[in-house]
């Protein structure tokens, strides 16, 4: 029998054929039988120690909340199988919030892997923070937060702090909408009356906003050039929560901001033209020189 004489040209051959299969998929999984459980052990040890510790925590928390899929072949995952986790937890929004989260996580972790070919985390809804039950931020803590400035994203508290924006608000924000010269910013989404309201930028915030727009991209806050979800920022906003001893929602800053104002003695019209309020105060909405110059008025008596 004749001897198959192995060329340079077949080594190379097979040496790529293996290097292309473990680009496709270099952690050694089959992505045709992988579970949700496997998936997720396999993402403890190649991603979630890379991620803050209070994320940590909360994902572990979330993947609890999540028995039922343990043991269904990811990919064969639905959004429905997803909702009905979130919606079956029996927990309220921050729990909600964090198994939404952890969906996130894994189908990014699915996409680098090949294991899937689209993600349905981002078709999933959860409960959002209750009106009730509000507890304003202390001077103390308002102060503490200064002192934090400088730490990565406590500019986004301080601008909550100071604008009254709602979390889907501030991160819609465009830098087109920032107004140096005026001073403002036009945002807001959630009635009628918030859409597209002219809030005055806070002296002491404007340095921050200065920055953000500086970094160039289209949002005001984003990471890397890209807009971030509401989950993702639940992950930095309780970072900076447990960094610095405080429990807060977004939310309990838009209540600050309008307690502050309050106790300030107000002009109410603009307190509500700058919440995005409707008050039998508060007509048509139309923004006049003197009006700008109120509304920037209110906004400077926060002081805390």
């Amino acid at each position: 029998m004749a001897r198959r004489v192995v060329t340079l040209d077949d080594i190379t051959y097979h040496v790529l054929l293996a290097l292309a299969e473990y680009n496709r998929n270099p952690y050694d999984v089959d992505a045709q039988h992988t579970t949700f459980a496997e998936l997720f052990a396999l993402f403890s040890k190649k991603k979630l120690f890379k991620l803050g510790n209070a994320t940590q925590s909360g994902l572990k928390s979330a993947y609890k909340h999540c028995r039922a899929l343990y043991k269904i072949k990811y990919r064969e995952l639905r959004a429905y199988h997803m909702q009905e986790a979130i919606d079956g937890c029996g927990k309220g929004y921050a729990t909600q919030a964090m198994i939404k989260n952890l969906f996130w996580h894994l189908d990014r972790f699915g996409l680098e892997m090949d294991l899937i070919e689209r993600t349905y985390s981002t078709l999933l809804t959860s409960a959002t923070a209750t009106e009730t039950n509000k507890t304003p931020f202390t001077v103390e803590e308002v102060k503490r937060l200064w002192t934090m400035q400088e730490r990565p994203w406590v500019d986004s508290v301080l601008t909550f702090l100071y604008t009254g924006f709602r979390i889907s608000e501030l991160l819609d924000l465009r830098i087109a909408a920032v107004d140096f010269d005026a001073g403002t910013i036009i945002g807001g989404t959630k009635t009628d009356a918030g859409k597209n309201r002219i809030v005055p930028i806070h002296s002491r915030i404007l340095p921050h906003i200065q920055r953000r727009a500086d970094n160039g991209g289209e949002y005001l806050f984003s990471s890397r050039g890209k807009k971030i979800t509401s989950a993702w920022y639940y992950e930095i906003w309780n970072e900076i929560m447990n960094e610095a001893e405080m429990r807060h929602t977004p939310h309990e800053c838009r209540h600050t901001f309008r307690s502050a104002l309050d106790s300030a003695d107000g002009n109410k019209r603009c307190i509500d033209l700058i919440m995005g309020h409707k008050s039998k105060d508060v007509g048509e909405r139309i923004y006049t020189h003197k009006t700008l110059t109120e509304l920037k008025a209110t906004v400077e008596l926060i002081t805390y």
